[in-house]
């Protein structure tokens, strides 16, 4: 039940604090999976409070507030509960608050949300007490509404952008400046700390502390500004990232990863080198100000690199030997008492103190991996994973739920590790649905990433199918920067491809993913190449894309055929929900399959497992489908309701699947395309 603020003023002036922020998994497993990586990052990294997200519009509200639940009643975590609120109904606002208060939550993080788009989302015939409320139009009239119906009893923090907020794609009018008299009444109207957008411009940070901590106003002189900071994960999805968030990345920092783009191992290690000298400076600007330093990161549900960052710049707050051993004893009491031969040893001997029953399990030794350990003489240690001396065989390792036990799990140290870390190489929505990191970066829900005005101007107004045939294949040859579903430019991978994707998109079939088939290039291949040296990479083709459904029924009789059953997978879904892949129909014999996973893309690197970044199953294309769809409405509801591009857009929404094929003679690089074209 604490505040944010009470815990900072608690802390001594020269300490340093953090505080980690998650968003809902997609599903069901990543939620799961989830739980437990949060229980273990708060064990190793200690965080001051978690943030977690909350959806534009409330589209993630039941699910973000099942994660606010975990955080805050199961693992003993002070929440801070993301709160949006244009384009939604007072009363849903009222009752996320209402909710917070129920669990526990004191610390709300005020935002506006999406551009306020009343018109588009209005349904005129629903409930007037679920109307969106067009009296919520920026985060300072959420922080008024707040602060006048529960007065103080929620600690309210803001948001705000070093390098200045920008509602566009291109940051025209950009500037700090520009946001300080927003600012400074968004604070003065009941703010109780500041957080910021990521940022990687250190030199853009120093400017605004200074310019904050400096300002007529007093509005920033002693309150809370908590830097945020996001781990680089992947080259693709830092620079992703920074487009939507508008953070600038200075030319130092972008040819460092420039020069490992192809290696996401290096990235990502280069990119932990890099947060941890941001970290610092940081400290060195914010030790202007008296008072405890603060740092948020954007863990994008994932651990190892900011356990990394976290550790490796002092961030982890000391803990006492007492503290320590509070946490092995909490672990050691869940662990079941010892049974020999069906006897309760507990029952049968004299009574233990709760200290001698946390150490009723003997100790095992070296190492809290799972597998027994050779022991050698004679020589030195070659493979220390399994080996081990008689000397280093006799020692007993630290308990395995120790802080820097787990820590080190959480660094992916040993098979503990390894475990734990299984999705630290996130590949958006092609990656393995288990992970609480899959789907896109963000986890907000369907949204174009462009404003009514932009997609306008990017897509017009559509009319008829061929003027939305013709968007697509102006996308495939470089006329057009974005289409609703990718707001990015075409790879060079995908220009090898080109004009088979604009036969596809010139019939009506609109793609919206692909990829070639690769056999054995080099891992230094210009286009097709990643990962470490001296490997080699391969690929089977794909392609996912919404095809009328008239046309779909005759195609799925195709590969249905006793001639392409067999050399192909697929998955297809539409708008109402339906589903049907090559597992659930089984081709000809009509035998439902076992649900498959299709690795589509994979690395073989000297000295490692064979790696798979690309994955397409079931759950994951599930997942993503809802998504696709969502995305049809986006595109939709810009237009308004009753216009000709809006009944168009909605009737190509429910007459379209949505369906993804997976060819598997990935030695034959035309196969799937002579499927699908000939």
């Amino acid at each position: 039940m604490e505040k944010i603020t009470d815990k900072i003023a608690a802390l001594p002036a020269d300490s340093n604090y953090v505080s980690l922020e998650f968003f809902p998994p997609k599903t069901a497993m990543g939620f799961s999976n989830l739980r437990d990586r949060l229980d273990r990052m708060a064990r190793a990294l200690r965080p001051l409070f978690v943030n977690v997200t909350w959806g534009a519009g409330g589209s993630t509200a039941t699910k973000s507030l099942e994660l606010a639940e975990i955080c805050q009643r199961e693992l003993n975590l002070t929440t801070c509960l993301h709160l949006t609120c244009t384009n939604m109904s007072r009363k849903l606002i009222d009752r996320a608050l209402e909710d917070a208060k129920a669990l526990g939550i004191r610390n709300i993080l005020a935002l506006r949300g999406d551009p306020p788009r009343a018109a588009e989302y209005q349904d005129p015939n629903e409930n007037p007490e679920d109307a969106i409320d067009e009296t919520f139009n920026w985060a300072i009239d959420l922080v008024r509404y707040i602060r006048k119906t529960h007065g103080d009893y929620f600690c309210i923090g803001v948001a705000t952008y070093p390098e200045g907020h920008a509602d566009e794609s291109h940051p025209l009018g950009q500037s700090l400046e520009h946001d300080l008299p927003y600012l400074v009444d968004k604070t003065l109207a009941g703010a109780d700390f500041l957080m910021t957008q990521l940022f990687f411009d250190t030199e853009a940070y120093d400017k605004f502390e200074r310019t904050l901590r400096e300002h007529p106003s007093g509005a920033f002189k002693t309150i809370p500004i908590i830097p945020g900071l996001m781990p680089i994960q992947s080259y693709q999805m830092i620079k992703r990232t920074t487009k939507l968030s508008h953070a600038k990345i200075p030319d130092a920092i972008m040819s460092r990863l420039d020069a490992v783009k192809k290696d996401d191992e290096k990235v990502k290690s280069v990119g932990v080198d890099i947060l941890c000298e941001i970290v610092e400076q940081v400290k060195q600007i914010t030790s202007r100000t008296p008072g405890p330093t603060g740092f948020h990161f954007y863990t994008l549900n994932l651990e190892k690199a900011v356990s990394f960052i976290i550790e490796r710049t002092h961030l982890i707050p000391p803990t006492t030997p007492i503290e320590d051993e509070a946490v092995v004893e909490d672990i050691a009491s869940k662990i079941p008492t010892l049974q020999i031969n069906g006897s309760d040893q507990e029952h049968e001997h004299a009574p233990k103190t709760s200290r001698d029953n946390s150490r009723s399990r003997r100790q095992s030794n070296v190492s809290s991996e799972h597998r027994n350990r050779v022991i050698i003489s004679g020589r030195p240690v070659s493979h220390p994973e399994y080996e081990a001396t008689s000397a280093e065989a006799s020692i007993p390792a630290e308990p395995i739920n120790s802080r820097s036990n787990t820590l080190a799990i959480s660094e992916g140290e040993g098979v503990l590790g390894r475990e734990a870390t299984w999705d630290d190489f996130p590949n958006g929505r092609w990656g393995d649905a288990r992970s609480p990191a899959y789907g896109e970066i963000d986890g907000y829900g369907p949204s174009l990433h462009v404003s009514h005005a932009q997609a306008v101007s990017l897509w017009g107004y559509p009319t008829k199918r061929e003027d939305i045939n013709e968007l697509f294949v102006r996308h495939l040859r470089g006329e057009l920067t974005a289409i609703p579903w990718s707001e990015e430019e075409l790879n060079e991978e995908t220009r090898t491809i080109t004009d088979k994707l604009v036969r596809l998109n010139s019939k009506g079939w609109w793609t919206v993913a692909s990829q070639p088939a690769v056999n054995g290039l080099r891992s230094s291949d210009p286009i097709f190449g990643w990962g470490p040296q001296n490997g080699f990479v391969f690929q089977k083709a794909f392609v996912e894309f919404f095809i009328p459904s008239a046309e779909w029924r005759i195609l799925l009789e195709k590969l249905q055929s006793s001639e392409v059953q067999d050399t192909v997978c697929f998955y297809a879904a539409n708008a109402a929900g339906d589903f049907v892949s090559s597992d659930l129909t089984g081709g000809l014999a009509g035998e439902r399959k076992e649900s498959s996973t299709n690795a589509v893309t994979w690395g073989v690197f000297p000295g490692k497992e064979i790696i798979t970044p690309t994955i397409i199953e079931e759950v994951s294309f599930r997942a993503w489908s809802e998504e696709a769809f969502g995305i049809f409405g986006e595109w939709a509801q810009v237009y308004g309701k009753g216009s000709e591009s809006e009944k168009l857009l909605e009737k190509a929404r429910a007459d379209s699947w949505l369906v993804n094929i997976i060819h598997h003679d990935y030695i034959d690089k035309d196969a799937l395309w002579n499927l699908l074209l000939d």
